[in-house]
């Protein structure tokens, strides 16, 4: 419940606020216009201690009720606002969606998450030239303790990318740039996050199904969720792709606008099942209170989710935090939450739910600039958690 003082607030006009098609109540709840003119301030604030173009924040109560607040810019030179049905690319968030889609096999009874992977692309003739071949399994690449180094920080990577903004990457294109490379450690003995350990289950998740990867992740996740805001970014041509901008310390050697005319800089296809989604911080926001409710997957599929590792020696996942399947656990002001960051050239992206309140919030920039960003994502999340929990009883 609402303090019974927001409804003064009812008459305002909230710009660029949204709610959900799916939430429950009146369309025009009084209590949700008085939330997001309070979220719209605070972003507002944002805005005007740092340098970024602009910021989408979603949310979900925990009675359903949910929506999207925007503040900024899609073009600052055209002054294009930006919008809360504008789409941002997620980077990689979108592991949670490969896990998830990953587990539905196991309840199936087609996959086990302790398989050696070789069970299912052993046969590829390049396999044995991966690190940790023998002793990965399925487990393993979602956790990201396998040990298979980062495929786009490998030598020549960089090079090959921006040589053709139009190129069809394959998986092993992607992984030939882990080939014959040294481990940084054995299997199940430290934790690296990397993308290569994705691409791998996006393999494994082909093989065990028989079907592409992004259209059973439409079929099973998106659809049933009527998560219509969130699309595979498969191609250089995005529909209502809000343009981003990349800061000069960018990694792969982008900078400034990335679309130009409509096109992407290049193709993000890329990240497949690194990432591979272009999403709006609003579905996103639905799709992890979906998923840790337990609307995605069984009670103790769930759980295996959820059972992070961390501390084990290696690179760990951060101060207070595991990685679970797919998700990152952290602990925070708030309590305990479960979710995910992303990157993209031009993007930035945190998604999180909190199981103390039943909330989810989910936060998306259009620059990957960290200066003109200013703070960590997950500062800017709990303040939204905190302003939100300020205006319940």
């Amino acid at each position: 419940m609402f303090r019974t003082v927001l409804t003064i607030l009812a008459s305002l006009l909230v710009a660029q606020c949204v709610s959900a098609s799916w939430q429950t109540g009146k369309p025009n709840d009084p209590e949700i216009q008085a939330l997001c003119q309070k979220i719209q301030t605070k972003i507002e604030a944002w805005r005007s201690k740092a340098r970024f173009p602009g910021v989408c924040v979603g949310f979900v109560l925990a009675d359903g009720r949910s929506a999207g607040v925007a503040s900024g810019h899609t073009d600052i030179e055209k002054e294009v606002a930006l919008k809360t049905t504008d789409r941002l690319l997620a980077g990689s968030v979108g592991k949670m969606f490969v896990a998830a889609a990953l587990l539905q096999l196991m309840e199936e009874g087609k996959i086990r998450l302790d398989d050696p992977v070789s069970n299912w692309i052993g046969k590829e003739t390049w396999f044995d030239r991966l690190p940790n071949s023998k002793n990965m399994t399925v487990r393993s690449l979602l956790n990201h303790t396998a040990g298979v180094p980062e495929y786009f920080e490998q030598k020549g990577f960089v090079e090959a990318l921006r040589a053709d903004a139009d190129k069809e990457w394959t998986p092993f294109g992607r992984l030939s740039f882990v080939l014959d490379a040294k481990p940084p450690f054995p299997v199940g003995e430290g934790w690296s996050y990397s993308d290569t350990h994705y691409i791998l289950a996006g393999m494994v998740f082909e093989k065990a199904s028989g079907k592409p990867l992004f259209e059973e992740i439409d079929r099973r996740l998106l659809k049933p969720l009527q998560l219509t805001g969130i699309i595979a970014s498969d191609r250089r041509v995005i529909p209502r792709l809000a343009n981003g901008v990349c800061g000069p310390m960018n990694p792969l050697g982008f900078k400034g606008n990335t679309l130009e005319a409509g096109k992407l800089m290049t193709n993000p296809q890329v990240e497949w099942a690194g990432g591979g989604l272009a999403t709006t911080p609003l579905d996103l926001a639905v799709w992890a209170k979906s998923l840790f409710e337990g609307k995605v997957l069984r009670g103790e599929t769930l759980r295996e989710m959820l059972t992070g590792v961390g501390g084990i020696g290696g690179e760990k996942p951060g101060k207070s935090a595991k990685y679970g399947l797919g998700v990152m656990i952290r602990d925070t002001a708030q309590g305990t939450t479960y979710g995910h960051g992303g990157w993209f050239p031009g993007y930035r992206t945190e998604v999180v739910y909190f199981p103390d309140r039943k909330n989810a919030i989910a936060v998306q920039f259009n620059t990957d600039d960290g200066k003109a960003i200013g703070r960590n994502l997950m500062t800017y999340v709990e303040e939204m958690a905190q302003t939100i929990t300020s205006m319940e009883k």
